[in-house]
């Protein structure tokens, strides 16, 4: 898919689209919210919790950070409800109600980790965050998409091991595709952006991820190159 050429990509928040991209470039559209006038970003971020009473959510905070630190102890596969209730002074009842399962508890880990990447390509410096051309937002997002990918790669399997469909319906995949869509319908408009997005994060998949940085030993620069050819095959 060629990028080709794009005016800069807007921000991604109320009032600021259509300025960003320059006369002429249609507004990206933005998502609706509880009201008008809150600076609410477009994309559907991470899943976040319901509000709740500031004791449930120091509640969540902890199990979440316990969770954390014993991934990093002894890897994702080793973790278990019984462990993080112990680590987080939680009791375990309260932890199978937050999170039902191990699966549940992992994939809401990683959409606590993915909130800061959300914001910088949501809000952040360009190219990836807004102010830098749709072509050049599209691949400094894949790029930093490969190192985060890498980053949390036993985390991401072990979460996709226990529950294989929920990385499509969780937060943090929902805003990746939406802001991918939003770009490509910039590139492309005459294309059905949300498919071409489905397409261009399926290689991203942990398992895929695994076996090339893996088994395949290929380094994240390599990957990123591999990208870059893929995006200018048509150029």
């Amino acid at each position: 898919m060629s990028t080709g050429k794009s005016p800069a990509g807007g921000t991604e928040t109320p009032g600021a689209a259509a300025s960003q991209d320059g006369p002429g470039s249609p507004p990206i559209p933005l998502a609706s919210g509880p009201g008008p006038g809150l600076g609410l970003p477009l994309l559907p971020t991470a899943d976040r919790p319901a509000p709740e009473r500031a004791d449930a959510a120091r509640n969540r905070r902890k199990i979440l950070d316990a969770a954390a630190r014993i991934v990093a102890e002894v890897g994702p596969g080793a973790v278990t409800m019984n462990q993080v209730a112990h680590a987080s002074g939680i009791g375990v009842g309260t932890v199978y109600r937050r999170f039902g399962d191990v699966a549940q508890l992992l994939w809401a880990l990683l959409d606590d980790r993915e909130r800061q990447f959300q914001e910088s390509y949501m809000s952040g410096p360009p190219p990836l965050g807004p102010g830098a051309p749709a072509d050049e937002r599209l691949r400094a997002f894949l790029d930093a998409l490969v190192d985060r990918v890498i980053e949390q790669r036993e985390l991401l399997l072990a979460a996709q091991a226990a529950a294989p469909s929920a990385r499509y319906t969780s937060g943090a995949y929902l805003a990746m595709h939406t802001h991918v869509t939003l770009l490509i319908s910039r590139l492309r408009p005459e294309t059905n952006g949300a498919l071409l997005a489905h397409l261009l994060l399926a290689p991203f998949s942990p398992s895929l991820m695994h076996h090339l940085s893996v088994e395949r030993n290929l380094s994240a620069d390599e990957l990123k190159a591999g990208l870059d050819a893929l995006l200018t095959l048509g150029d």
